[in-house]
């Protein structure tokens, strides 16, 4: 689904990227991890293409994207949910939920069909969908963030610690439900800080450090090493 070859980025005189390299395949959950300020969102705006690259490659599905816009990879499928939820006050939590299916062009018909599968999934959006988006707890926009996502037909989804500031059960809740999502057919590309919590649900991982791949492997495998311990805390 995504290949990544070599990726450097600047974030004006700061290299934020240093040749990091990744393979992203269909059913898979990719974790990337490490401290703040290694690189992991900087990873996933590059991916995107909201971050322009100095070098390197990214194809997607087999194409090249280095100079496809990333509004352009939405419509293909690419689908990024950014850290802070972006949920809009003015709007209800329906109309949160399909904007962005509207805004690619979907069918009405598909639109309501993946509005039913987003209620099934999340059952407390479909009861509070007539208030406003911003009205919600922090876990349910979280919710809302990927529901909205999810919207869009992804082949790959990308989320920017969906974990942050929420309460355990909210968590698993949606680690679980992003473990099953993979387990369905997609790729998940998933940025996390709380390190040992996305090994414990992703098939591979990805550790930055300063902008570069400190270590990568297995996601079991990386729960108990020591040298992650090292590369991740120190």
């Amino acid at each position: 689904m995504i290949h990544a070859n070599n990726l450097c980025a600047n974030i004006g005189a700061n290299q934020v990227l240093r040749d990091i390299s990744l393979d992203l395949a269909r059913g898979e959950m990719l974790a990337v991890i490490g401290a703040n300020g290694a690189g992991k969102t900087s990873l996933l705006r590059a991916l995107s293409g909201l971050l322009p690259l100095e070098s390197g490659a990214i194809s997607f599905n087999g194409q090249s994207t280095n100079k496809v816009q990333a509004h352009q990879l939405t419509r293909a499928g690419l689908i990024h949910v950014p850290q802070g939820r972006q949920i809009i006050p003015g709007l209800s939590v329906r109309d949160n939920l399909t904007i962005g299916a509207i805004n690619i062009g979907l069918s009405q018909s598909v639109i309501a069909q993946r509005t039913q599968e987003q209620w099934q999934r999340f059952p407390v959006l479909e009861a509070r969908q007539k208030i406003s988006g911003s009205s919600l707890s922090g876990g349910e926009q979280q919710m809302l963030a990927i529901a909205r996502g999810l919207m869009m037909q992804p082949k790959v989804l990308m989320l920017d610690e969906p974990s942050l500031g929420l309460a355990p059960q909210i968590v698993q809740l949606i680690m679980t439900t992003l473990r099953g999502l993979a387990d369905q057919g997609l790729a998940i590309l998933l940025v996390e800080q709380v390190a040992m919590l996305a090994l414990e649900y992703a098939d591979r991982a990805l550790v930055l450090r300063n902008g570069a791949c400190a270590m990568q492997g297995q996601a079991k495998e990386l729960l108990n090493s020591r040298e992650l311990v090292n590369s991740y805390l120190s």
